[in-house]
């Protein structure tokens, strides 16, 4: 299978898997032929979501999501930024909070105002995701 991601303004507003025997029903195979059949079926700018294979992991830094930036110049794809006061990494392309959490086995909620964690009480039969 090979990944899309529409992308209009450098925001991915789509994302398309073409599956293994949909591909080959094309003779033609070279580089650059998928992106342009994409582009050309459904408009706008399609890229190629895993980057180079031989990467790992073989995505350009993280799999594209609807609402994700597509920045060339690290050829990546990056999330949202959820708070104002977050960093970007670099090297993982994730937003990261300036004050790293401190214990990831408790609960903790970011708290934009003062720039910190606060710790959050659950009942003890919680079992939804964590909301930072």
């Amino acid at each position: 299978m090979k990944y899309y991601a529409k992308i209009i303004d450098d925001v991915v507003v789509d994302t398309i898997v073409a599956e293994d025997d949909f591909m080959d029903t094309f003779t033609d195979t070279s580089p650059g032929i998928w992106i342009e059949f994409c582009n050309n079926t459904w408009g706008g700018k399609h890229h190629d979501e895993t980057g180079n294979e031989d990467s790992v992991p073989p995505f350009r830094k993280n799999r594209a999501s609807v609402g994700f930036t597509y920045d060339p110049v690290r050829d990546a794809f990056i999330p949202p930024k959820k708070y104002e006061s977050f960093v970007l990494n670099e090297e993982t392309c994730m937003w990261e909070p300036p004050v790293p959490i401190p214990d990831a086995e408790i609960n903790f909620n970011w708290n934009e105002e003062t720039k910190s964690w606060d710790f959050v009480s659950y009942p003890l039969d919680y079992v939804g995701p964590r909301p930072y």
